[in-house]
């Protein structure tokens, strides 16, 4: 990755789209289904932007295919399409031109429009684009080598079409930094043989390592400060959640503590893109929270908070800094655009970020913390029927992914299609997931099968139960990858609470599961056998925690679909469990998708396997469907 101290690090939020009829009006369990093409649709504007002179927006906009690279005059709200199957692009600094990344290339075109200009060669895949106020006819991209997986840097003058290599790849850097005067000043490389980070600082044509970041601690750079004197780094090392600092780039010494939240790790950073200085660093808990570094921002950040309730993100801003593109977030986690004036504090609406979705009800989904039934507190995320009285509701218990992900704030397309057809819908951060600090994160290891992850799932349905949210007769389990392994652990080890199961890819049998870990992945299989624990080499081990051995004990009924390709789950445990659950007359259906591996990749399959979700759902359960 090739970063810059004066890039708006993260701020972006992206949402969906789809075309569909208004839907009827209603109240309760007469609101009208919400369609799963819509839900599920790609974005119809993401990346919003606004160019340097603030006299234009681009965004990338959904055609029912691909993105296309769109833009708009604000003043004449004149409208067109600059490029098709884009992937991300940015404003010039200077306004001259729009960068876009099509494919693997890198293009510019003018604004105006025109016939888009190659500026990487086909063949060549381009990566993090770079650029800087001080150099607005220059760029930075990483190109790889062809036949390699190594990045050098090279730099690109725009309107000259040409590029040259800037910096080369020594065989081991995973990532660049370049300071505000567009020099790559730092490198992140990586050691396979441990899984460690190595920063190193550039000082005259020599290249010193200021930092190790050891496996399983996170660490990264922010970018250059105090004109390129000193660095911004987020690191976990000596703290239970990531910190941020300021450190000497010379030594790499630290200067001091920028920002630290002992719930959750650092997330979004705000610099200034013409001095490089932090203004602001969000954490969220439950739900985002900024803290402001910069006084200069301060009231604006009072003023936007007082006229918008939710989550603020300044997403982009003209050269001046006079007028900012923030983006307004709804409960339900849709997106409102607007243009924040700073003089005088004025904010024009713009359009939301799923304008297909605006007439359609949709349902409020909220933080709240749940203790588990050893006094820890899970962070969890709530959605309940729009119109609903929020009483003896059945209740899908939604699990993530990893399990070293985590469930946020925000739009989540599941919670509300599944709400939309009447389920409570409760997804638990678990001990193991991440984001909440080393001790939360590591509480989770040995806790697959019957272990702590399986149980913090339990004690938060039982939560539902006892707050008179959920009938205690109609809860069900769902999930994909580890949330498809939780899912099936579920059922069978505290099979007395679930009716219903649904898991996609999920590993039924652990052993396996470790041993598809490639042999080069060394420090990756370490850490898994440690999460997961010696299931190789102890049989008697993978028979305790691996459903696949426990059928017996399920007794709900249980979809399980996966990809035939599937590297890491093999369709003969499916099958195999199918089999056992079938000769004790346990409802259980199997689809196997003979043209995916790990994820549903293609839009068929993908509404094939929500579909019968949601018919599986409906059976057991009682809830709504789609016909």
């Amino acid at each position: 990755m090739l970063r810059r101290g004066a890039l708006l690090v993260g701020a972006l939020l992206v949402a969906g789209s789809a075309v569909a009829e208004a839907p009827p009006q209603g109240t309760g369990a007469e609101l009208p289904l919400l369609p799963r093409e819509l839900v599920f649709a790609p974005p119809e504007r993401t990346r919003v932007q606004l160019s340097p002179d603030a006299a234009r927006l681009a965004w990338l906009a959904w055609d029912g295919a691909a993105f296309s690279l769109r833009l708009r005059e604000l003043v004449s709200g004149a409208e067109r399409t600059l490029a098709g199957d884009v992937q991300s692009f940015r404003f010039a600094p200077d306004g001259s031109a729009l960068l876009f990344l099509e494919g693997q290339r890198l293009h510019a075109v003018d604004p105006g429009g025109g016939d888009p200009r190659p500026l990487t060669p086909e063949g060549v895949v381009a990566r993090e684009l770079v650029v800087s106020a001080r150099h607005p006819g220059q760029a930075l991209i990483e190109l790889n080598r062809p036949g390699s997986p190594l990045f050098d840097v090279h730099r690109i003058d725009v309107a000259a079409g040409t590029r040259s290599l800037d910096t080369a790849n020594p065989g081991d850097v995973v990532g660049w930094v370049a300071d505000l005067d567009l020099q790559v000043r730092a490198a992140i490389a990586g050691d396979p043989r441990d899984g460690s980070k190595h920063l190193r600082v550039k000082s005259a044509d020599d290249w010193k390592l200021v930092a190790v970041w050891p496996f399983e601690e996170q660490g990264g750079v922010v970018g250059f400060v105090n004109e390129g004197r000193s660095l911004v780094v987020e690191t976990s090392v000596g703290a239970d959640t990531t910190r941020l600092f300021q450190i000497d780039a010379a030594t790499g010494k630290e200067e001091r503590l920028v920002a630290h939240d002992p719930r959750a790790d650092v997330g979004r950073v705000i610099v200034d893109p013409q001095s490089g200085a932090l203004q602001a660093v969000s954490v969220e808990y439950l739900l985002p929270e900024w803290t402001i570094l910069d006084p200069s921002i301060a009231g604006d950040v009072d003023a936007l908070r007082a006229r918008h309730p939710g989550p603020v993100w300044l997403v982009s801003r003209d050269a001046a800094d006079r007028v900012w593109l923030v983006a307004l977030q709804q409960d339900d986690g849709r997106v409102r655009y607007a243009l924040w004036r700073r003089t005088p504090k004025t904010l024009e609406p713009l359009f939301g970020n799923r304008p297909a979705l605006d007439d359609w009800p949709l349902a409020a989904r909220r933080g709240v913390p749940i203790p588990s039934r050893d006094g820890a507190s899970l962070p969890c995320y709530l959605t309940l029927p729009r119109g609903s009285d929020a009483k003896g509701l059945p209740l899908v218990v939604v699990v993530h992914g990893g399990p070293w992900l985590r469930d946020q704030h925000g739009w989540d397309p599941t919670a509300q299609w599944l709400a939309s057809r009447g389920y409570a819908v409760l997804q638990v951060n678990f001990r193991g997931s991440a984001g909440f600090g080393r001790a939360f994160q590591r509480a989770g290891d040995g806790g697959w099968g019957p272990g702590i992850m399986q149980r913090d799932l339990a004690d938060a349905a039982r939560w539902a139960i006892a707050q008179g949210t959920a009938d205690p007769t109609r809860i069900a389990v769902y999930g994909a990858s580890f949330g498809g392994h939780a899912a099936v652990a579920s059922l069978a080890f505290s099979h007395d609470l679930w009716a219903a199961g649904v898991a996609l890819s999920a590993p039924l049998d652990l052993r396996t599961l470790v041993s598809s870990v490639p042999p080069e992945w060394t420090p990756l299989r370490r850490k898994l056998i440690r999460t997961v624990g010696d299931v190789e080499r102890d049989e008697v081990l993978n028979r305790r925690l691996s459903p696949l051995h426990h059928a017996s004990d399920v007794r709900a009924p249980l979809l399980l679909a996966q990809g035939a390709e599937d590297p890491r789950v093999r369709p003969e445990q499916a099958k195999a469990l199918a089999a056992s659950l079938r000769e004790r007359d346990v409802p259980v259906e199997v689809v196997i998708y003979p043209d995916e591996g790990r994820s549903l990749d293609r839009t068929e399959n993908r509404m094939d396997f929500y579909a019968r979700t949601e018919a599986f759902l409906a059976k057991h359960l009682g809830g709504r469907m789609q016909p």
